[in-house]
Parts: structure tokens; sequence; C-alpha cells
């Protein structure tokens, strides 16, 4: 089985690059999202319902903001909406998907590059989150939770950890909470299969970080530990360009 997530920075400028063509390619059993910045009534269901995926949504309140959704060739037993705090489910942050033996998240993590204010926001979010995720474990069998979290884990992550040091999406706080929610029963399934470094799911538009390759992996698949021994296979997809992200692939039994 195949999961990709990718945050795709819109879904109709997505689409308007040929997003639908590559997903047809791509052929993914689940495709997560994130940043498709539309709401209910300007998400072309049709596009993709045609490819042969169930679609759910989780739009922001706020019209063209951050959002989530799940692309399911298969109908999940239950899809859950959000996480049940308001101050993220208004953001469109959480979708989750739940399957006979496994559950597929789509998770788009706060970004504290804009100011204090949306920093303090994050680590709220952290916080938050690494609590709803210890009560989930409890009750489903075998979960990845995929999407952007809007931090790189290690050096090997980033193109200059060095001058990035003090950067959101790289500090101290938010490299050790990573560490913490992967060392609370996560695999980082990329790593667990590809130790190099270069390997980056983010660039900045800027100049020619993506050519150049100066860019973060602040994209994952993470499965809990008790799905270990179903891996297969795990790729970054750099040769997808309908973002400033690539997307990530996962492959299970």
């Amino acid at each position: 089985m195949k999961i990709i997530t990718y945050n795709v920075n819109g879904i109709r400028a997505a689409i308007s690059k040929g997003f639908q063509d590559w997903v047809k390619a791509a052929n993914p059993d689940v495709l997560c999202l994130q940043e498709i910045k539309a709401c209910e009534d300007k998400f072309d269901r049709a596009v993709f319902e045609d490819l042969g995926y169930n679609v759910y949504l989780h739009p922001a309140v706020k019209k063209g903001y951050s959002g989530v959704a799940i692309l399911s060739k298969s109908k999940p037993n239950h899809v859950e909406i959000g996480c049940g705090m308001d101050c993220y489910d208004n953001e469109g942050r959480v979708i989750r998907a739940d399957y006979d033996d496994y559950s597929v998240m789509s998770v788009y993590m706060p970004s504290g590059s804009s100011g204090e204010e949306r920093q303090g926001f994050k680590f709220q979010w952290m916080d938050d989150f690494y609590g709803y995720m210890g009560d989930l474990k409890q009750t489903l069998p075998g979960l990845i939770v995929s999407g952007d979290y809007n931090i790189c884990h290690q050096p090997i992550d980033i193109h200059n950890p060095k001058s990035n040091a003090k950067s959101s999406g790289f500090l101290p706080e938010e490299r050790n909470w990573l560490s913490k929610f992967i060392d609370s029963g996560f695999t980082d399934t990329f790593r667990h299969f590809n130790k190099e470094p270069h390997n980056y799911t983010w660039w900045s538009y800027r100049a020619g970080a993506r050519t150049k390759n100066l860019g973060w992996r602040i994209d994952y698949n993470m499965a809990t530990t008790n799905l270990s021994d179903r891996l297969k296979r795990s790729a970054i997809l750099t040769e997808a360009k309908h973002s400033d992200h690539c997307p990530v692939l996962l492959e299970i039994d």
C-alpha cells in the first residue's frame, strides 16, 4: 500500500500545474494533503473522484488558508474531522481516516515564522498535540501521522544548520519536541530507510533555493512502532513540482 503526503500550497494552484495527472501516475492508495487553501465549494472533488478516490476535507474557517484533506482509494471505516480543540480545528489542521488495522492522519502543524505570537501558538500546539496523540495511541491499533510538521529534526535535515540555529522550524525547543514525539512510540519512516544528507521536502521560492537544493526536511510520514515490520520503502519525490514542498512516499504491507 502506498501512502503519500504532500503540502500542495493551494489545491487550485496545484491543479493548474497538472497535479491531477501526477496523482494518476503516482497512484497512491492514500494521499494526505496539507494547505489545500480551499473551502468545500472551491475544492473540485470530481477531479479526484474520477480517479477513483473518496475525498475528505477539513478546510479552515478562514478562506484561502491552511486546510487538510485525505484522498483514499478504499472507503475508510471512519473519518475524524479535527482534533476536538477549536483553536486548531478552526484552522483546519487535522483529519484522520481509520481502516481495519491502521489509521492515517493528515496534519498541518503551525508555522512560527511570522512572529512571536504565532511561535507561541506553535509551542502551545506542540504541547496539546503531544497529549492528544498520547491518548489516541491507546485506542488505535496502528497510526501513521503524515504531513507538514514545520520542524527540521536534525542538522542533516536542513541545508545550513548553523545559520538557521535560531530560525523557527529549527529551534532547540522544536527539535527536542520532535525527538520526544518520536521517542513516545513513532518511527521517522524516511530515516528508517535513508540516512543520507541533502534530502529535503521544502525550499524557499527565493534565490533559486530548489535548483541549488538549499532546503529543509519538514514533511514526514511518522508510523507507530508497532507498524515497523510492515514498513517497506520510503522516498522523497523531488520530481513533483506543484508546490514549494514535494511529496513523501511510504509503502507498507
